[in-house]
């Protein structure tokens, strides 16, 4: 099947990644819808994949070569223990075999591998699409006016989208009743604290009761970073609400959420890693309330889902950026054997629509675990931890994603 006109709504790492996918399998003219007006590559959180993903994915040609990314070879979990020293003791260590990413950066290497005949439209915001259901073109309306007809609409607009809403309508995240804060800092800060962090290869994940915090470092635009993401319940009595699918931006807190972060590290952390997140500035300081969804179908009529579009998990699993990208692995794999676009559809839907299931069971779990219903890990042996890891992954391999042939 050659020709034909596609848009993808979104354009940030599951929308170049289709971009590219379609180009690649045919298409005659692919669009991108991108709310933003300006620069993605400006969010610098961090993100993790997998070896075995990321290795399939650059076979496939969903992951670009060249883009920066720090190796990561093992997970040590600590807790707060003033006879161990300011890093706190070592309760477990488990083999991590994953690569760092900073956001920005990741998106930065798939955006310019997006082919210059794909029509990247920034700042336009798309309102609402129809064409679920079977038979005839997909249409685009534009918050601004206007609208614009497809053979196909690709929705790849995060936990929010609009695409989401036409192909399983009254779909929404739900909230998980728990926040993270997230942060990220200049590597070059630790050198002057005490009890430096001597683990750069290593994911050091902080345990206290009711949350955790994973911190590893990342690449930077302008050197090494430090990334962290700190889970637990926002402040009692607060006020907050979560209900609508939201976050509090870099540099938007408020007392109330930097206090309540401030107690946590006081009270709960090794000093070496409490003085260490303090480092970072506000402005690289945000809070995600968590959600998930399963969402299924993931295609319908002209329609497809891709990224946290079709399914949104909670990061615990590592796997959000490895799924959108065999999201566009598998829209080309079902492109290059359909005869028509209900055919590739239908095919999508087959590879990927029930993709994000053990994905969410996982994730919750995971969040069980190791916010909601914390064990006393103070008091757990190496092997009771290793053992309480395990009742978590309940069979599956491990965490950061599906291989795609699964």
């Amino acid at each position: 099947m050659r020709g034909g006109t596609v848009a993808v709504v979104g354009g940030s790492i599951a929308g170049c990644a289709f971009a590219s996918a379609a180009v690649r399998a045919g298409a005659g003219e692919v669009v991108v819808l991108e709310r933003t007006g300006g620069r993605l590559a400006d969010r610098g959180v961090g993100l993790c994949v997998h070896d075995d993903r990321a290795a399939e994915l650059v076979a496939a040609g969903a992951l670009p070569a060249g883009i920066p990314a720090h190796r990561l070879e093992r997970r040590r979990w600590v807790v707060r223990d003033a006879a161990a020293g300011a890093g706190g003791r070592l309760i477990w260590e488990q083999p991590f075999p994953f690569h760092s990413y900073h956001w920005g950066l990741l998106w930065r290497g798939l955006r310019e591998a997006v082919p210059g005949v794909v029509d990247y439209r920034q700042g336009v915001a798309v309102e609402g699409v129809d064409g679920a259901r079977s038979g005839g073109a997909a249409g685009v309306r534009f918050a601004g006016g206007g609208r614009e007809r497809f053979d196909l609409v690709v929705g790849a607009d995060g936990y929010r989208s609009v695409v989401r809403e036409a192909v399983s309508p009254g779909a929404a995240p739900h909230y998980a009743g728990y926040v993270c804060w997230r942060g990220n800092f200049d590597a070059a800060l630790l050198e002057g604290l005490d009890g430096a962090d001597s683990y750069p290869e290593a994911v050091t994940t902080v345990c206290f009761p009711g949350g955790s915090c994973v911190i590893y470092r990342i690449p930077g635009p302008d050197g090494p970073r430090v990334n962290w993401v700190l889970y637990a319940a926002p402040p009692a009595g607060a006020g907050l609400r979560f209900d609508d699918p939201t976050s509090f931006p870099p540099g938007a807190l408020g007392e109330e959420l930097a206090g309540h972060l401030g107690a946590l590290l006081e009270r709960e952390f090794p000093e070496h890693w409490g003085r260490a997140l303090a480092l970072t500035p506000p402005a690289d300081t945000f809070v995600q309330p968590i959600y998930d969804l399963v969402t299924e179908p993931a295609a319908a009529g002209r329609l497809l889902l891709a990224g946290d579009a079709a399914s949104v998990v909670r990061p615990h699993n590592t796997s959000g950026a490895a799924k959108a990208l065999q999201d566009a692995t598998a829209f080309g794999a079902a492109w290059a054997g359909a005869g028509s676009w209900e055919e590739l559809v239908a095919a999508y839907q087959a590879a990927r629509g029930g993709a994000g299931r053990e994905l969410v069971a996982l994730a919750r779990r995971l969040g069980r675990a190791q916010v909601e219903e914390t064990p006393v890990w103070a008091r757990m042996s190496a092997d009771e931890v290793a053992a309480w890891w395990q009742g978590q992954l309940a069979g599956a391999a491990g965490i950061g994603g599906q291989a795609m042939s699964s």
